[in-house]
């Protein structure tokens, strides 16, 4: 049984693509049934399965999907072949795109990015204006905050808390 179907409401993002507004078939989780949600280009963007979902005025589209309980809300993008899993949250105006993958219990927020191969995962929280590109890796209980960069083969991990601006 399919929980979500695309809805007749449309709109063309600024990257000229054509989304669709989603709407709940059955309930669960905390959707109920006939609730809408987000925007998304195609159904394969949005798992069928789990309490994934993407709610407001949040994007999800090319071939970027959301899957198992993970969620994109409030104004977030998600594009390219990213994809968001696990219990993981992207939200506020973050964008995760390219081949990034936000999994586990992670949370990217604010004006954050997370793009190229870069991952973001266990339950690390990337957050601010803060973006972690390339080949970059941020987990354990890592934060990563504030006009900060993170990039090339960078791994941040355990405890670490990374803040500020750097050079």
């Amino acid at each position: 049984m399919k929980k979500f179907e695309l809805t007749t409401e449309t709109k063309i993002n600024i990257c000229g693509k054509k989304l669709f507004r989603i709407k709940a078939l059955i309930s669960f989780g905390l959707i109920i049934a006939g609730e809408k949600g987000g925007w998304i280009e195609k159904e394969e963007n949005l798992s069928q399965y789990g309490n994934a979902w993407v709610f407001g005025n949040a994007e999800v589209y090319d071939n970027a999907c959301v899957r198992d309980n993970a969620c994109v809300r409030d104004n977030a993008c998600v594009r390219g072949n990213a994809c968001v899993r696990g219990n993981a949250c992207v939200r506020g105006n973050s964008e995760v795109y390219d081949n990034a993958c936000v999994r586990g219990n992670a949370c990217v927020r604010g004006n954050a990015c997370v793009r190229g191969n870069s991952e973001v995962y266990d339950n690390a929280c990337v957050r601010g204006n803060a973006c972690v590109r390339g080949n970059a890796c941020v987990r354990g209980n890592a934060e990563i905050s504030g006009n900060i960069e993170i990039s090339g083969d960078a791994e941040i991990s355990g405890n670490a808390w990374v803040s500020g601006k750097l050079h």
